[in-house]
């Protein structure tokens, strides 16, 4: 039996019963016929209890050739490599407590190989113990000891953490939450820490808690567990509240074992007085989620009941706006340009072409001549804000005037999970306009709100037909729904003439309607039936016509990542037409994808510090491949450096998913519509892809999938109260 040494990457597939097919980075190995792996990944296959992406595993089997997979590892037996002493005070030397004082990890590397286990101690006791280490200076020797001595109460903590299971990072993170208390943290309920340090998982915490007791049924990881639970329910399905049945069918999956429903009831209860959950008859809330829900409903409703502005001469205003626009406004624009001067708190909806655009265009106007200010004073009143990067982009182009992401406006702090903008440092803007406000999760607004002034305007602008926001909650549908809130309804199309067989694909959708006679009438609705086989091809084809298009001007959309018609393949056939290999452009494999300059690129995550946002288009400008690997990529004048630790927050963009466009607009999309996406195939996503299209859109493949998404309404309803505490308060 031979082994192969490393980290597990991901699962590609894994049953109920522990058996994973997934891949492997191989560190060492054994075998020689293995070696060729060494830094790279390969498949492997068995029976695991439980893995992490954190630790080391050593996999002890064989090599098999499967006949249509290929190589492959079976597991046999399996261990967790623990980290040696020397391993952690190495990764300890090398994290951001001791960075600018010239020890990079070479350095720190020789330093530990020479001083052992003991390093720490013996750097205390006299730096000049590490004169004799090559490379290492006096001023080095000096920093290193003073920096050590001011970190001297941590490190020991900090170490102990790390033999525990957790990484440095996380150590440090645990040290820096909880000071001298840590270790008192860990013994009295070690599962404190996923409710205080939201960047360290359930998973990983329960993991440690595992390893150290082995107590699966002790009562501090079953309310963990519960905690866990409802909160991994909500992001997955967006609910904001479970009932007790829902919760008992899936605490046996994370805790590994079947409760009795007496004690489930009891930690119940113990929940509940510990503020940890909250029971309205059978409905069970996340203490958190049920605060948000009720916070917003009082806050919107404060502002619902506060007198309107007066301007008597609002009319005249609104005449001379359409003279300035050179527009002639409909009644639906007139109500709601003039309410949103006029009322604390609006709401506007509409589908494409009603004109959503042209009224934040006109609002903006009529604040600047009713005010009398100019830009730059009106942006001290005045904050418009989007979602998305690439929202906000757009709502400052349309209108002249700048916009921002919420998690920017309220100066998010990506390491902490914290706002900068919060209840005790409100934000000083008389006015927020907020537009494709169907995205916005609760807990995003909740705290949106509780940053601003309880007397701030709120204007919110969206079309709720879209697809509802990732985080839980459906807040646009709600406020619309329950008619409680003042409301403007665009209905009339103002861009009938233009697109009209897009609108009408658009229209049809969202009424629930399929007509296949609208296709290929005219030369900005396609459809090309194909097998799916042929789709990619198709794609290609039709791709090949816009290669001297401008990037931002042409989009492939699809439901999916995988199969063969999913982004990822998708984006590696895409990129060998849009920017084939030259040997003038640098490259750089990054996982299993490889990247080179010139390539299209989306951001993943959001990096405030660089001004840089989750669905932000980009383009790789440079590729530095020596010893310390770089990429730069221009997003519109913005030039970003990653370096290993973030390569995983972009990917390609020549495909994109439909959720990752929502909030911007395209010339010309293609969305492939296949058999293997059918599960993924409902209206609310079909109706934001085709909404997407301003000129040209191409759908690619099975027309019945099509007609299938239009009448499915699967995964639309979700379960809030916000809706019910609007008609009928809260009780």
């Amino acid at each position: 039996m031979t082994y192969i040494k490393g980290r597990y990457k991901k699962a590609i597939f894994q049953s109920e019963d522990g058996y994973i097919i997934g891949l492997f980075k191989v560190k060492d190995t054994d075998d020689e016929e293995l070696e060729k792996y060494i830094n790279k990944t390969m498949t492997f296959t068995g029976h695991f209890h439980d893995l992490n992406e954190i630790d080391d595993y050593k996999f002890y089997g064989e090599i098999f050739n499967h006949p249509k997979y290929g190589e492959q590892f079976q597991v046999e037996k399996y261990e967790r490599v623990k980290p040696e002493e020397k391993d952690a005070i190495l990764e300890f030397l090398c994290s951001n407590i001791f960075k600018g004082i010239g020890i990079g990890k070479k350095k720190a590397q020789a330093i530990v190989d020479t001083l052992g286990k003991d390093t720490l101690n013996i750097i205390l006791e006299n730096p000049s113990n590490l004169i004799l280490i090559p490379n290492i200076t006096e001023k080095n020797a000096n920093m290193l000891h003073d920096r050590l001595v001011e970190y001297e109460s941590s490190y020991k903590i900090i170490i102990s953490l790390s033999d525990l299971g957790f990484s440095t990072n996380e150590a440090m993170k645990i040290y820096n939450c909880y000071k001298e208390n840590t270790l008192q943290v860990i013994e009295d309920n070690i599962y404190d820490i996923v409710y205080s340090i939201n960047s360290i998982t359930f998973k990983r915490v329960d993991y440690v808690f595992l390893n150290m007791h082995e107590k699966k049924d002790d009562m501090k990881r079953i309310k963990a567990s519960i905690i866990y639970v409802i909160s991994s329910l909500m992001e997955m399905i967006g609910h904001s509240y479970f009932y007790k049945e829902e919760i008992a069918y899936y605490l046996p999956k994370v805790l590994g074992f079947q409760i009795e429903e007496e004690v489930f009831n009891s930690v119940l209860e113990e929940l509940i007085i510990d503020l940890k959950i909250i029971k309205k008859e059978d409905r069970i809330y996340l203490f958190e989620s049920y605060e948000a829900e009720e916070f917003i409903v009082k806050r919107l409703n404060l502002l619902k009941h506060q007198k309107d502005t007066v301007e008597d001469n609002i009319d005249k205003y609104l005449k001379q706006l359409e003279k300035y626009m050179e527009i002639d406004y409909n009644k639906d624009q007139e109500n709601a340009i003039k309410n949103a001067y006029l009322k604390q708190l609006l709401i506007i909806t509409g589908g494409p072409g009603t004109g959503k655009t042209t009224i934040l265009k006109g609002i903006i106007e009529l604040y600047k001549k009713i005010l009398k200010i100019d830009i730059n004073k009106l942006h001290k009143k005045v904050a418009l804000l989007a979602p998305t990067g690439r929202a906000a982009k757009r709502m400052s182009e349309v209108t002249n005037f700048p916009a921002s992401t919420i998690h920017r406006f309220l100066k998010w702090n990506k390491e902490t999970d914290r706002f900068g903008i919060d209840e005790y440092n409100k934000s000083e803007a008389e006015i927020i306009i907020i537009d494709e406000a169907s995205m916005i999760d609760m807990f995003l607004f909740y705290n949106l709100l509780k940053g601003i002034h309880t007397n701030t305007k709120i204007i919110i602008v969206g079309d709720y037909e879209q697809l509802p926001s990732v985080g839980p909650g459906q807040l646009l549908q709600d406020f619309i729904e329950s008619k409680a809130l003042p409301i403007v309804h665009l209905n009339e199309l103002y861009r009938q003439k233009e697109d009209s067989n897009i609108l009408t694909l658009a229209y049809d959708v969202r009424n629930k309607k399929f007509d296949p006679s609208i296709f290929n009438v005219g030369d900005d609705l396609t459809f090309i039936k194909c097998p799916d086989s042929k789709v990619i091809e198709q794609i290609l084809l039709i791709s090949e016509t816009y290669l001297d298009e401008s990037y931002k001007d042409f989009q492939v959309l699809s439901p999916m990542y995988k199969t063969i018609n999913g982004i990822d393949n998708l984006n590696m056939h895409l990129q060998e037409l849009f920017n084939p290999k030259t040997r003038t452009k640098k490259e750089l494999i990054i996982g299993e994808v490889r990247y080179r300059e010139k390539d299209k690129v989306i951001q993943l995550t959001n990096m405030p510090d660089d001004n840089v946002y989750n669905g932000d288009i980009g383009i790789i400008t440079k590729i530095e491949t020596g010893k310390e690997k770089k990429i730069y990529i221009d997003f519109d004048g913005n030039r970003v450096k990653y370096t290993p630790a973030n390569f995983k927050n972009f990917k390609h963009a020549y495909a994109i998913s439909i959720h990752k466009a929502q909030g911007s607009e395209t010339d010309i999309i293609i969305i492939p519509l296949v058999k293997s996406f059918h599960k993924m195939l409902y209206r609310k996503l079909i109706y934001t892809g085709v909404t997407r299209c301003k000129k040209k859109l191409f759908l690619i493949g099975d027309i019945k999938q099509l007609e299938y998404a239009i009448n499915n309404e699967a995964n639309l309803h979700r379960r809030t109260t916000i809706k019910e505490f609007l008609i009928d308060g809260i009780k």
